[in-house]
């Protein structure tokens, strides 16, 4: 729904930690298509529908999405690689899905990045995989008090990425992922 008070021709609509997990999974099924995506970018920047910014005048706050964006950045240009898990199913209604939806990628520089994306908006989930010859691991975690929580002008830092504690330890990446969260990993 339009925001209260703008024009309903204009489209403008607040933006979510709940829109943000829907960028990481849309960028996901993009990364996992990359033989034949070779582009994908957001049409509304400002204001709009899934914008990454939003603006009155002089002033200007990030979305959660633009977080997304941002926190995907090791994945340009990186080769997709395959990743194995089971962490279960998150079901809302007749609808069952993987409960973590993960990617990973090689970078130029040989690094191998992670996202984990969180579905259940309740509970969150232990992850682990085997990552073999990784030995640390070091990243961000996008959450929110709410998975309707938004950056506001008053309150621009209600959802923002943090730092994420990861352990890497015989060959497993294991990590504590919140509810309805968005995570970024570089292995080492």
């Amino acid at each position: 729904a339009p925001a209260p008070g703008s024009n309903p021709a204009f489209l403008q609509q607040q933006n979510s930690q709940r829109d943000a997990i829907l960028a990481a999974l849309n960028l996901n099924i993009f990364a996992r298509h990359a033989d034949r995506v070779r582009m994908a970018n957001i049409a509304q920047m400002v204001n709009v529908l899934q914008a990454m910014l939003m603006t009155d005048g002089p002033k200007m706050v990030r979305t959660p999405t633009y977080y997304v964006f941002k926190m995907y950045v090791p994945f340009q240009d990186a080769v997709f690689l395959p990743v194995a898990y089971d962490a279960g199913t998150y079901t809302e209604g007749d609808v069952t899905l993987p409960r973590i939806d993960a990617i990973a990628a090689k970078t130029k520089d040989g690094k191998i990045v992670v996202s984990l994306t969180n579905l259940d908006p309740d509970r969150p989930a232990d992850f682990a995989v085997a990552v073999p010859g990784a030995t640390a691991a070091h990243g961000e975690v996008l959450t929110a008090p709410k998975v309707n929580s938004v950056n506001t002008f008053a309150a621009p830092g209600t959802v923002v990425p943090k730092p994420v504690s990861a352990e890497v330890a015989d060959g497993k990446l294991s990590v504590a992922l919140p509810p309805a969260s968005v995570t970024v990993l570089t292995l080492q």
